[in-house]
């Protein structure tokens, strides 16, 4: 009877927002844990999964047109700010909304 071996630990990468990037180096000082890795195990471990429900955001696609031009821009902005176009056409909209437009 052949067993499989258990795999190493891998590294997982994600985005996280700084407000958590500090959280978890306050936990880390507080419980005198070595490393970024051993407060998520923590957290990942002490996590009520079965009672967590995700905020979800009820959404709708919509299609727009765009002249040539603007459409370019939105491309190459969204390149140099390492963001999706989708991204930058919310922010606009919001923006709008919120009365933050251009000035």
């Amino acid at each position: 009877m052949s067993t499989k071996p258990v795999p190493a630990s891998a590294p997982l990468t994600f985005d996280l927002p700084q407000t958590l990037i500090a959280k978890i180096e306050s936990q880390r000082k507080r419980s005198g844990l070595r490393s970024t890795s051993e407060v998520v195990r923590l957290a990942l471990r002490e996590f009520d999964f079965g009672g967590y429900r995700p905020v979800v955001l009820e959404h709708r696609q919509i299609s727009v047109r765009l002249p040539a031009r603007l459409r370019k821009f939105l491309t190459q902005t969204a390149r140099k700010k390492n963001v999706s176009v989708g991204e930058l056409l919310r922010a606009a909209v919001d923006g709008l909304a919120a009365g933050k437009g251009k000035k």
